[in-house]
């Protein structure tokens, strides 16, 4: 009797120890690269591009309408996310080969993500996750890649980020060996974390699987069927003439210290970028089909979203990002405004929409939550857990104001700026001459009305409460121009 009792205590147990060690959440997180707000058809009904795959996971999850990059260029999105930090607190406030100089000289920033910062890679590592990273990286080369910030696989991370061929082989991508001639990059990402899938299905540990895309990003290359196909495309559309794509000029789109005009396209019509961002689509849907086939739907949460704007202004202008103002590199929502999804099963309803503002900082306390892990107050301080809003989009939720900083003039033309979205009201401080403009984004979300000489109030009480926040995180200013002397205003 002892013995058969002592038998099926120890059965229980195993059988106990199992179903919890199933029961742990996973995590696929996927990143896109320079995808903007109105490149999916689960934010644009009318998008020219075709994106089947993410509309689906968005029906089946929940869409934050309002939710941010941390920079309208991709580096500090990424330490962002990995750290749960404003890229201001840790000077990493430019992509890492960022030079660029205009009136005043840029501020000084880390070209890599500090390896003292204890990520959420890490953090889940240390609680028994297996770990794969795939793609782009873009936060250090050797000694500040993917596997000395907590991912146990890398395949593709490290270097600057830039592939120069998306065809194998590829030229610039780290830690990928090439496939066979013609392979295309997206495919082959999907393809990697398809095998890390099958190998982690048959363990019992959790894991994440970190899928940054390369994509869309420059150069602008797709396979040749799918080019053809939206070219035909536009031509049936009657939209396949580009001289109807652009416009000319425009309130500051023009580069710094320069009187050059810019092209900034407001049509969707790029047959390559219509293509490149289907392969991207594709490739998500092979890993959700991956998941379900390996029956880890139910134990998987799914989140998506792009590190900055749509490029519309430089490098191609690939997409328009109608009819949110501006782009990568620009301050305004078309440049740090993102498509963002979050499926969790048994927890998100599907096809719901929150619209309580958010930012990227807040994955790490988020997903620490999700998997029932304490949190990091310590390291992800700028960042607040979603989880009350992920359960009831409507839930009562203060997440307070979002900031930014960017002391730099970006490639696409973008000017130095900072930024505080509080509310409804979004304030933007031009850091050359200290000018502000204010939107309201319940009413104005293209930004077209600048309230700062009618809402003087509201303008005096956010400036303080950003002039704050740089102080606290020790934002770093514009410099002297050696070349001209020019000093920048002194703002904070």
């Amino acid at each position: 009797m002892k013995f058969h009792a002592l038998l099926l205590a120890c059965s229980f147990l195993v059988t106990t120890t199992f179903t919890a060690a199933q029961e742990k959440l996973n995590f696929v997180f996927f990143l896109a690269d320079d995808l903007g707000y109105m490149d999916v058809g689960f934010n644009n009904p009318d998008t020219f591009y075709e994106t089947p795959n993410l509309d689906s996971l968005a029906a089946s999850g929940m869409v934050f309408t309002d939710f941010y990059a941390a920079c309208q260029v991709c580096s500090p999105t990424r330490a962002s996310i990995l750290t749960g930090k404003y890229p201001a607190r840790m000077d990493t406030t430019n992509f890492f080969s960022g030079r660029r100089n205009g009136k005043y000289y840029a501020a000084d920033f880390e070209t890599v993500m500090p390896l003292e910062e204890v990520t959420l890679a890490e953090a889940l590592k240390e609680n028994g996750y297996k770990t794969f990273f795939a793609g782009k990286w873009h936060l250090g080369d050797s000694g500040h890649e993917p596997k000395d910030q907590g991912f146990d696989i890398n395949k593709g991370g490290g270097g600057n980020g830039l592939p120069r061929s998306y065809f194998s082989p590829y030229k610039n991508v780290e830690n990928l060996p090439a496939g066979p001639d013609g392979e295309f990059l997206t495919g082959r990402l999907a393809e990697e974390s398809e095998k890390f899938l099958n190998s982690a299905s048959k363990g019992d540990d959790p894991f994440l699987l970190y899928l940054s895309f390369y994509s869309v990003h420059t150069p602008l290359q797709a396979p040749k069927r799918l080019i053809d196909k939206y070219k035909a495309k536009a031509k049936k559309l009657g939209i396949d003439d580009e001289s109807g794509s652009f416009e000319v000029g425009g309130e500051r789109q023009v580069w710094p210290n320069t009187e050059e005009e810019r092209k900034v396209r407001i049509r969707q019509d790029h047959a390559t970028y219509a293509a490149m961002v289907e392969s991207l689509d594709t490739a998500v849907g092979r890993v959700l089909q991956r998941l379900d086939e390996l029956n880890l739907r139910d134990s998987t949460a799914i989140i998506f979203m792009s590190d900055n704007g749509g490029l519309s202004t430089s490098e191609g202008h690939p997409t328009s990002n109608l009819p949110l103002r501006g782009g990568k590199g620009w301050m305004y929502e078309g440049g740090i405004r993102e498509p963002m999804v979050v499926r969790w099963p048994g927890i998100t309803a599907g096809g719901t929409r929150c619209t309580v503002p958010a930012v990227s900082t807040d994955f790490y306390p988020t997903m620490l939550e999700m998997a029932g892990l304490p949190a990091k107050a310590d390291q992800h301080v700028d960042g607040k857990s979603l989880v009350p809003l992920l359960r009831n989009a409507f839930a009562k939720f203060d997440r307070g104001p979002i900031f930014f900083h960017y002391p730099h003039y970006a490639n696409q033309g973008g000017f130095p700026a900072s930024a505080v979205r509080d509310g409804d009201y979004k304030l933007i401080q031009d850091l050359e001459d200290g000018a502000y403009e204010l939107y309201n984004l319940s009413t104005d979300p293209e930004e077209h009305n600048n309230l700062e000489q009618l809402e003087t109030d509201m303008v005096k009480q956010m400036g303080a409460s950003l002039d704050a926040w740089r102080r606290e995180v020790e934002a770093k200013p514009l410099r002297t121009n050696e070349e001209t002397g020019a000093e920048p205003p002194s703002l904070w």
